[in-house]
This record gives C-alpha cells, structure tokens and sequence, in this order.
C-alpha cells in the first residue's frame, strides 16, 4: 500500500476568466471547485498512472465535509482526522488568455495537540501495512511540526521506503530524520534552510550532504531549468523538455508521483527520472493539475538525457 500523508489540505474554488481586471464586476462565472494539496495532488497522478494510494489528512468543519464527499466521487481513497476548526480554502482565478494564476488563500487550518496525537497514534498502525509513506505538502502550524519527523522516524523503524516533499520550520527536523528519498525544488529549500543555492557546485554540495545524512535519493527541481538528483554518491542532471508553459501549479506533485511510479515498478533510476520529469512538464502545459496520462509522458520521454556528473553508475541498477 502506499500511504500518502497531507497536513494541511484545502477546498479550491477556482474561476476561469479571460482576463482579470481590479475593480471589475464579473457576473454568471461559475466556480469549479476541487481538493488542493500537494500529497493529494500525487494521490490524484498516480491514480491516472493506475496506481492506488491511500490519503491521510486532516478535515474539518463544512469544508471538511465537502473534501470527504469530493474526495470519495474522485475515487480517491482516504482516512481523517477530524479537527474542531474549519479546514482552509483558496480562491483562484485562472486567466486564460494571457496564462496568469493568483490565488487567494485562507488562513492555515488549526489543529489541536490532542488531534495531532490522535494522527499520529492512527499513521503508526498505517505506516506498518504501508510499502511506501508519502509525506507531502506544510504543515499548517507549530504543534503539527512534529508529525513529519515521527513519521519518518516510524518508516525507518518499520524498514518502508519514506518519500519527503515538504517545506518550512520543520523541514531541518525531517531532513534529519533521515527519509529514503526527497523532492524539492530550490526556492522551497533556500528559504527553509536560509542557504544559496545558485551554482551547480552549490547544488551538488547539498546533495551530497543529504546522502551522509543517510538519504539515498534527493531531487532537485528549479521550473524548467535542469533537475539535479543524486543516487547514492553519484550525481546526475536533467534538462526539462521546452513547452508551451499554462500554469505550473502541480508539476512538482506529478514529478513525486513519477518516483513514486519508478520505484512501485522496479524501474531503472534513470527510466525513473525521465518519467518524472516527463509528468512535471506536461502537467505544467496545461491548467488541469496531475492528471497526465502516462502515455502522455511516455512521448516526450525517450528525448530526455540524464548526464552523470562524476563517478558512473551501472545502468542496470534498479531505482
């Protein structure tokens, strides 16, 4: 099973206008609404990539309800928390012709000491029945800081594989939990870690400082400029195909979803990274959000080139 952990979920309510103007009254739109968060953003990929997972998140409040009922007619399946304070929402207005995307967030969602332990006591029992443990998206506040570096702590008690894509405060404390493997992208790193990461040798430099930490894989993404990632000691980078970029909103997701997949099917690492990177670009080519069919990515694929940056890995090596 893969069990895919999201602390801090929301309801989108999303408007699709031509051309948004301040001050402008705009009647008869229809809002489309949607469940946000990166971890059930890769939920959503992998089910299009014909993989099951299951979500585990905090709900609450109306919107809580209405996240259980969208969730269950998407066919994603879950398990919850239930808070006492109403789960977070966003507006977000999409301009279609000039590929603009602003978004309105509410305040994070409040979760109390007793819900966090209530979470954590439910994903110890998950985590064992678990393969995988997907540990994605902020954490809404201090007191749910601690769930991340547990849960990691956990997975590697119960030798699963546990795959990070986080950011914020307790970002060091996961990191030094030691996950098996992370996906970041540089501006999420930088401002979490107060660190600069503008060089390739900078880049490389943290790499390798996630590996003595016990981290075996690390993915580094920065938009359309190249993916660096490490197995093990040895260094690789990838350049993303051009596209004619909608909105990026997901891209990251797909890309964890694409790991996720590499790993599930036993692929070789460098298979893996391509099918990543393929998902996190086509995803970025459209305003729909991880829902890139496989087939999809397997065009653009094939035209990718992972570079090995030092040492030489066998190709025949499993991700």
């Amino acid at each position: 099973m893969i069990l895919i952990v999201t602390l801090n979920p929301l309801l989108e309510k999303k408007y699709f206008i031509n051309e948004f103007v301040a001050r402008k009254e705009y009647r008869g739109v229809i809002p489309i609404f949607s469940v946000g968060g990166k971890g059930i953003n890769v939920s959503r990929q992998l089910k299009k990539l014909k993989i099951d997972s299951l979500n585990f998140t905090f709900l609450g409040g109306d919107k809580g309800k209405t996240i259980r009922i969208m969730l269950a007619e998407e066919g994603l399946n879950f398990s919850s928390v239930k808070t006492k304070f109403e789960t977070r929402d966003a507006t977000v207005i999409i301009e279609t012709d000039n590929r603009n995307v602003t978004t309105f967030f509410s305040e994070n969602s409040l979760v109390t000491d007793i819900e966090v332990d209530e979470a954590i006591q439910k994903l110890d029992k998950m985590i064992q029945n678990s393969e995988f443990v997907v540990l994605s998206g902020s954490s809404p506040s201090k007191n749910c800081d601690k769930i991340f570096p547990k849960l990691i702590e956990l997975a590697n008690k119960y030798d699963k594989i546990s795959v990070l894509d986080t950011y914020g405060n307790h970002f060091i404390d996961c990191i030094n939990a030691a996950p098996t493997i992370i996906h970041n992208n540089i501006s999420e790193i930088s401002t979490s870690l107060n660190i600069n990461l503008t060089s390739e040798s900078e880049i490389l430099e943290f790499l390798s400082s996630l590996y003595t930490k016990g981290i075996k894989q690390a993915f580094i993404t920065d938009g359309d400029k190249s993916v660096y990632c490490n197995k093990a000691d040895f260094h690789y980078k990838i350049i993303p195909p051009k596209i004619d970029l909608h909105d990026s909103t997901g891209s990251g997701d797909a890309f964890t979803a694409g790991i996720i997949y590499g790993h599930y099917h036993d692929l070789i690492f460098e298979e893996t990274v391509k099918l990543a990177v393929s998902l996190g670009t086509i995803n970025a080519s459209s305003f729909n959000v991880c829902t890139v069919e496989l087939s999809e990515a397997d065009k653009i694929k094939n035209s990718l080139e992972l570079v090995e940056i030092g040492k030489k890995l066998k190709t025949n090596e499993v991700a």
